[in-house]
């Protein structure tokens, strides 16, 4: 699970997204045993040899957004631009919704273009939508919305709010050519079997002391260069919240197989995802916003699952016991 999460192969144009890339690349060359981090020069293992292989493999996706060179001079083009941004550096450009450190590329690698880490492409292209997670039918901007609210641990952007037709006009430039088709190859995360073996707190640790302490630190908590996020933290007070979609440790393990370490997509092996997913959503984080009252109550109406962690003991500690959320 090493840079989790982050892009570098956006084409750098500013001061902070080259110290973000530098960055990203010395951590990187750090996992392949090149350099080593500040923090964790002296025990950091080796990592295998880098691979070519990206998560879009076997997606079946042949669609290709066009390249962000062809992004019109025009007004519209302004609005892709800024959405592009947002995705990038989500604290920076859309700072009045947002209350950790996440940036949207995080979850949606390549500045939201690589097919099986949730392109928007596909997204765009599946809503409306019925949505079990809220029970109705979710217009694109809504499901934006939720992603500010849960993943980055924040407040919606109101609908028609220059946030969301940015990342709306993003999404819809990335998509232009893909027929609407809820069943987009490429779409999401790649489908992962569930485990031989189910997955467990300790096997998953020593996947991540072996893999993605590296960048994402012991304690989970990512690391900062002049304060800005270069690896996002994977748990704590700064992380997504309890509401998110990689609350469950089954989206997490889908997302970490196919996506991490970066660079080396595909190098673990599924029970090695599960495991350090499980791992991951077994430590504490900010509350879910749709809080009742009670960590039972809120399990009971939004953690019913066996892949969410919320409302269980790990370790004697009951996860989600943290009183209600901040106001945002």
């Amino acid at each position: 699970m090493t840079t989790s999460f982050f892009s570098a192969a956006r084409a750098v144009t500013d001061e902070a997204g080259l110290r973000r890339t530098l960055s990203l690349l010395a951590c990187g060359l750090s996992a392949l045993g090149l350099m080593a981090t500040a923090a964790h020069a002296a025990d950091a293992p080796s990592a295998p040899p880098k691979s070519e292989i990206n998560a879009a493999v076997g997606t079946g996706a042949k669609f290709t957004p066009p390249p962000e060179s062809s992004i019109p001079n025009d007004e519209f083009g302004k609005m892709v631009r800024l959405g592009r941004d947002i995705m990038l550096d989500t604290p920076k450009y859309a700072k009045a919704y947002v209350g950790n450190t996440l940036s949207c590329v995080n979850c949606h690698t390549d500045a939201g273009r690589m097919a099986g880490s949730a392109p928007l492409w596909a997204a765009y292209v599946s809503y409306p939508a019925y949505r079990s997670k809220n029970k109705k039918v979710n217009t694109y901007e809504e499901r934006l919305q939720g992603c500010f609210m849960y993943s980055q641990n924040g407040k919606a952007p109101p609908l028609g709010s220059e946030t969301l037709i940015a990342l709306q006009s993003y999404s819809y430039w990335m998509a232009k050519g893909l027929p609407v088709d809820e069943k987009a190859a490429g779409r999401g995360y790649p489908n992962l079997p569930e485990p031989a073996q189910a997955p467990d707190y300790v096997r998953g640790q020593k996947v991540y002391e072996a893999k993605c302490i590296v960048c994402h630190a012991a304690n989970g908590e990512g690391q900062y260069v002049n304060g800005e996020t270069v690896f996002p933290p994977l748990w704590g007070s700064k992380s997504f919240n309890w509401g998110a979609g990689m609350g469950s440790y089954k989206n997490a393990a889908k997302f970490i197989y196919a996506n991490m370490p970066y660079g080396m997509s595909y190098s673990l092996t599924p029970q090695e995802a599960w495991d350090v997913a499980y791992f991951m959503d077994a430590h504490e984080r900010p509350q879910d916003p749709r809080w009742q009252g009670t960590v039972a109550a809120t399990r009971a109406k939004f953690h019913d699952s066996k892949f969410s962690l919320y409302g269980t003991k790990v370790n004697g500690k009951l996860l989600g016991d943290i009183g209600a959320p901040k106001p945002r």
